[in-house]
């Protein structure tokens, strides 16, 4: 599947559209985080001792320690699904998107070396999470040429029009 450009919203809201990636090019830098998470869970393992039995603890604690926490919020009609997102802290140019006829991927990834806390000093960049990875599974199908990805104040907004009813089987 082509990158497709996502149209401006018609709405009068001031928010900024998005470029939609490809999915394939979207799975192969998920699969690299995914790999990092796997990573990192197995240091913990091997920090424990190699004591079995914690694997998933062990997982979840790696998410949290790479990726940021991003709500998510839902809402479907009979035409349209909607999903904002809650990207706060990440610029529009560290966010892809990619929308799939029952799937999004949202992964994000801060460029900044460090984060200032106060001014004139800044923590050094792996004591917060800088990284974005959500995978949200639809459960209407869309029709992803159509849809319109944009970030407004820190929320990524996707309207994904869903695939029509009416249509007969050929």
């Amino acid at each position: 599947m082509k990158s497709q450009k996502a149209k401006k919203s018609k709405s009068s809201r001031p928010g900024l559209p998005f470029s939609l990636s490809s999915p394939a090019d979207l799975q192969s830098k998920v699969q690299k985080l995914q790999l990092a998470i796997a990573c990192r869970a197995h240091e913990l393992f091997e920090a424990r001792g190699r004591e079995h039995g914690h694997d998933l603890q062990d997982w979840l604690r790696a998410e949290s320690e790479l990726l940021c926490p991003v709500s998510i919020a839902m809402s479907e009609s009979k035409d349209r699904v909607s999903v904002r997102a809650n990207v706060a802290g990440f610029d529009q140019s560290e966010i892809e998107v990619s929308v799939e006829p029952s799937r999004v991927m949202i992964l994000g990834k801060k460029t900044k070396n460090t984060r200032t806390t106060e001014p004139g000093t800044a923590e050094p960049r792996g004591l917060h999470p800088d990284q974005i990875l959500e995978v949200i599974d639809l459960a209407t199908e869309v029709v992803p040429e159509r849809a319109t990805v944009e970030m407004q104040a820190g929320e990524l907004i996707l309207e994904l029009p869903a695939v029509s009813k009416n249509k007969t089987a050929a």
